[in-house]
């Protein structure tokens, strides 16, 4: 695969509030077999929606060069979203490709349905990290939440299976909706207690323009901790890295750790270091974006490596994206790419 492709300056670019490129999430795939309501409702996303045809998805090889001229950007991390990744097939060879980029770490974002059978052919990859989206550890919440009837056992099934393989610690996900889920909080957390596996909360973001979301079913992260330590006493942790989305917080007993990422109650904009690709290869600087730039054209245009470069360090030196610091009725109605689109 070779190095990464230097900037032609050889300057790393930071945008117009100094944050650099750090982390780029890159959909693999705009399809996904689970609906759930905050991010693919099936009345949207029904049996005659439109997904992309393959022509039109990025190929591995386009993905992974990509990704090596974003590395010579200064980007340290790709994750590989969706839609769900795994639905992606032959997912560990574009892993493989991908971990041959030098100081790249890779990892991935599934609801894991399918990570039971995958997980160990992802690790051998070279894989380093994955995350699961799991809502609630109550089977029949969990079921009308991915509006899939897909039970908690095989996500649990795809956790072991990614812990056994050695991609450990396994981060889990949970969006929390008031009246939804929001009472099944402190039962995930206990779950996964002690396991060495790290549970995030969420909250409701209003991510694309399909989900219907409201102000009022938002569950501030501070609640959510405020549930789980009356419990389960808790101790601030600080974050570990600039642009890390999760405030951190330990058990008292030293029995593990959770998080809580307040894009909604208390925006973490300026620390912003993550990019975005679509599976047909459009960059979005924000995950609250009503627009991108078509990277597929430069890829299939015949530009070369340092056109590339100048192109993609253009973009990010004019963003100034900060959607949630400016959130507000002003704000609501204009158009945001969804969330099912760049993964989150």
């Amino acid at each position: 695969m070779g190095a990464p492709h230097r900037a032609v300056d050889g300057a790393v670019p930071l945008d117009r509030l100094a944050r650099p490129l750090r982390d780029v999430r890159i959909s693999v795939t705009d399809r996904c077999n689970f609906r759930c309501r905050y991010c693919m409702p099936r009345e949207v996303f029904g049996a005659d929606f439109r997904f992309l045809p393959r022509a039109e998805i990025l190929t591995f090889e386009e993905i992974a060069r990509l990704a090596r001229v974003l590395a010579g950007l200064g980007a340290r991390k790709v994750r590989l979203t969706g839609g769900e990744p795994l639905l992606r097939a032959q997912l560990p060879t574009l892993v493989r490709m991908l971990t041959a980029i030098p100081g790249l770490e890779v990892t991935l974002t599934t609801n894991g349905s399918l990570l039971a059978e995958q997980a160990q052919a992802l690790a051998d990859a070279g894989l380093a990290r994955i995350t699961v989206s799991l809502d609630s550890v109550d089977d029949a919440v969990f079921r009308q939440m991915n509006d899939a009837d897909f039970g908690v056992a095989d996500v649990l099934a795809g956790i072991d299976a990614a812990a056994a393989a050695g991609l450990r610690p396994v981060k889990v996900n949970a969006v929390v909706r008031r009246g939804i889920n929001d009472h099944t909080v402190v039962g995930l957390a206990r779950h996964f207690k002690g396991s060495g596996h790290i549970v995030r909360f969420i909250e409701y973001m209003d991510v694309g323009t399909s989900n219907g979301w409201r102000l009022d079913d938002v569950v501030p992260g501070a609640e959510v901790v405020d549930m789980i330590g009356r419990e389960m006493p808790l101790e601030p942790i600080g974050r570990a890295y600039r642009g890390e989305v999760a405030e951190r917080w330990r058990y008292a007993d030293g029995d593990g750790e959770v998080g809580v990422i307040t894009s909604v109650t208390q925006p973490f904009c300026g620390d912003c270091t993550r990019a975005r690709v679509s599976a047909e290869g459009v960059l979005y600087t924000c995950l609250f974006a009503s627009a991108g730039t078509d990277l597929r054209a430069l890829l299939r245009g015949g530009a070369t490596d340092d056109e590339m470069a100048e192109a993609l360090g253009d973009v990010w030196r004019r963003r100034e994206d900060r959607y949630s610091e400016i959130r507000s009725a002003a704000t609501a109605g204009q158009p945001r790419v969804e969330m099912s689109y760049i993964g989150g």
